[in-house]
């Protein structure tokens, strides 16, 4: 971890477009219910052009507005200054030897191009998951 108090956490998949994002919007969610100094970063390594509307879509139906979102991509260099990082099962990323960034793969399905009822349930499963981290995040914060 890093030894300054903010945490990074970083979510990754490749177009920056689905499943990263809905990630960093809970992260954001969470970062203010819980009052924590985490710093939420997310990227693509080939991103899209725009967020995948039915993402826009499902994360509406829980007050989260993604629509002036735009895909970004994030560098290695970005992702070795993390505390966490969290690739859904797409990435190609290669922090190599990075001791102190704990990488996760969630191996998550893409919602690109789902049905309405697929996409909730990985936005939900992404809520669980990013709800999870934040209670490790929170019980390591001093």
């Amino acid at each position: 971890m890093s030894t300054n108090t903010t945490q990074r956490v970083a979510f990754v998949c490749v177009q920056n477009a689905g499943r990263s994002q809905m990630s960093a919007a809970f992260a954001e969610r969470e970062r203010e219910r819980r009052g924590l100094d985490v710093e939420v970063l997310t990227g693509g390594t080939h991103p899209a052009e725009a967020v995948h509307e039915e993402v826009i879509e499902t994360m509406a139906e829980r007050g989260i507005d993604l629509s002036d979102r735009t895909p970004r991509e994030i560098t290695e260099d970005e992702l070795r200054t993390c505390d966490y990082v969290a690739t859904m099962g797409c990435s190609t990323l290669d922090l190599g030897d990075t001791p102190t960034v704990d990488v996760r793969d969630w191996a998550l399905e893409d919602p690109d191009g789902q049905e309405p009822a697929r996409v909730r349930e990985i936005r939900d499963e992404i809520e669980a998951r990013v709800r999870a981290l934040f209670d490790e995040i929170e019980a390591d914060t001093p």
